[in-house]
């Protein structure tokens, strides 16, 4: 599967399950939290979107050169995304529960989706 193909279905779950969360939620809390919600939920899809994209550069290269791109990019994104939840939680004053259930629960449901079509990939070859 193409990136493109990929981010187009990250940003489908996005929007749907967002939106869905509005509906039910969205009058019950408060701005901040919305926003901290949304805010996990964006930070997990860019965190999948350049894994997939990682994993799919580096698929047909060396195993050197994969590993590198994988486990150095791994250490990468998990750098960024503490930076980003320091920031958010310090900077930008979000509140973290939030925040993290929020990150937390798309990134689940992220890496399994990424697992699944890397598995697919790999094993039709």
């Amino acid at each position: 599967m193409s990136l493109g193909r990929y981010a187009l279905i990250v940003a489908s779950i996005l929007g749907v399950s967002l939106g869905a969360l509005v509906l039910l939620f969205g009058a019950r809390t408060d701005p901040a939290t919305r926003v901290a919600a949304v805010l996990g939920a964006f930070m997990a899809a860019a965190n999948t979107l350049l894994a997939y994209f990682l994993a799919v550069w580096s698929q047909p290269r060396s195993t050197r050169v994969f590993f590198g791109a994988v486990l150095g990019g791994m250490a990468a994104r998990m750098g960024l995304m503490l930076a980003a939840v320091v920031g958010a939680v310090l900077v930008l004053g979000l509140p973290q529960v939030p925040l993290a259930v929020s990150l937390l629960s798309y990134f689940v449901v992220f890496l399994v989706l990424e697992l699944t079509l890397l598995h697919e990939r790999t094993s039709r070859r």
